[in-house]
């Protein structure tokens, strides 16, 4: 597997675990603003968001990237049709 498949699938997870992570910690202003969102976060902190959702992904490319060098996933037979189609 090339560092280019590794990337895509980095990037890939990097947006899903984004959309999961997001959500954590969120708490909505207890006095909003006039014309602010009563949902809107007080502090969205995503900074924060974006360095735990790059870790979680780097750790998830590593154990794809593990299986795959340990022989426990082979990207030829993910490849290949399904037997009797």
């Amino acid at each position: 597997m090339g560092w280019l498949t590794l990337a895509a699938i980095y990037f890939t997870a990097w947006w899903i675990v984004l959309f999961a992570v997001l959500p954590f910690g969120v708490k909505p202003h207890d006095d909003p603003e006039p014309g602010t969102a009563a949902s809107a976060p007080a502090r969205p902190m995503l900074a924060r968001k974006f360095l735990w959702t790059s870790v979680i992904s780097a750790v998830i490319v590593g154990a794809v990237w593990g299986l795959f060098a340990a022989g426990v996933l082979d990207w030829q037979a993910l490849m290949r049709p399904p037997e009797g189609s």
